[in-house]
């Protein structure tokens, strides 16, 4: 990606959360909190020049020490590729970072209900990916 603008927009997001931090109530995490500015600032940015695909959580919440030509890395990329926009985002908002459903429901700005809908389906979609590409045979 560009890291020129991933820089900007990331201050961009510290920015807000400094002008906002009075707001901060501590109903949730700092993090969680944090995090849906950083989702809000990325939103905005993408409105304002017109790209209209979902937000897609996971390209920036890969971790870098994943080894790209590792096949079950490579694997686990094309099977997270495979789900829908708000399926992937839950899935790698708590698998890759750690949230829990109310935290995932805040940052989504929707139901715990459907959050846990989400996952299910997602994981149900990886699982069966994973098992059709000779994963979890014995």
């Amino acid at each position: 990606g560009d890291s020129q603008l991933s820089d900007d927009l990331a201050q961009d997001t510290f920015i807000k959360a400094y002008t906002k931090i009075s707001s901060f109530q501590s109903k949730s995490s700092f993090k969680t909190w944090l995090f849906r500015i950083a989702y809000n600032v990325l939103y905005d940015y993408r409105r304002a020049y017109h790209i209209t695909d979902e937000i897609d959580v996971v390209t920036a919440a890969k971790p870098a020490s994943v080894e790209h030509d590792s096949q079950l890395s490579l694997d686990i990329f094309n099977a997270m590729s495979q789900l829908k926009p708000t399926e992937r985002s839950c899935i790698a908002l708590q698998l890759i970072d750690g949230y829990a459903i109310d935290q995932i429901a805040e940052i989504m700005e929707m139901a715990e209900g459907t959050v846990k809908s989400h996952l299910s389906r997602g994981k149900t979609k990886l699982a069966d990916y994973l098992r059709q590409n000779g994963y979890g045979r014995r």
